[in-house]
């Protein structure tokens, strides 16, 4: 699959650009903040801090977010006690109303694809008859494959890094912060994770499509 993707790249440059790609993402009142944050936190004449063990509270919020090339697409956070099943996500792909709001000739021409994992609320019955009622291409992502999941290679890493270490009391907070995160993200930084994407196609087909260890930039 990966190999097809290579390909398709070849034959038409610009292919990369009409795909939009999305995914889930669990946002947490406090995520533990990594040893190197924590350093950074320290000056030369502080106490040796005393590390709690701390666990993720029920605060929380998920935000479902798709992006091109350019820059975000779509966003939303799931209302709390909503599972984001086949139907709820027929819901969230009204994408479609800002795709044609935002790319107008792509939207006539029909030269966007979409691009999501192989989770169940993406691949149900539901769901793949919507795409098909709708004429939205999809582009193929390989099965138990989440080291090819473009999202994860810039935008969730990202919004992680950025929210460890931090309380919030509320899930209104969260999302703030979580905007805020995404306001900081430039046209460079989607390029980035669409290059990204394109290196592990290359570590996967050299890898005969065995597990590897993702990118140490990530």
């Amino acid at each position: 699959m990966c190999t097809e993707l290579q390909k398709a790249v070849r034959y038409d440059p610009n292919f990369l650009s009409g795909v939009i790609t999305g995914d889930e993402l669990w946002l947490y009142d406090y995520d533990l903040e990594t040893e190197q944050q924590s350093s950074q936190r320290k000056t030369p004449s502080s106490l040796r801090p005393k590390k709690a063990c701390q666990v993720r509270s029920n605060i929380k919020s998920m935000l479902i977010t798709f992006f091109d090339i350019r820059g975000i697409v779509h966003k939303e956070f799931v209302p709390p006690g909503q599972t984001v099943n086949g139907k709820f996500y027929c819901e969230v792909l009204r994408l479609r109303e800002n795709v044609r709001r935002k790319w107008p000739e792509m939207w006539m021409n029909g030269d966007w694809l979409l691009h999501h994992d192989n989770a169940p609320a993406h691949t149900s019955l539901v769901v793949r008859e919507f795409l098909t009622k709708n004429n939205i291409t999809t582009v193929p992502h390989p099965d138990y494959s989440p080291d090819l999941a473009s999202c994860d290679f810039y935008v969730f890493p990202k919004m992680k890094l950025w929210l460890k270490g931090w309380h919030f009391v509320s899930t209104e907070e969260i999302q703030a912060e979580s905007q805020q995160v995404l306001n900081t993200l430039m046209p460079a930084d989607f390029n980035e994770c669409f290059q990204k994407w394109q290196n592990h196609w290359d570590r996967c087909i050299h890898a005969q499509g065995d597990y590897f260890e993702g990118d140490g930039g990530n």
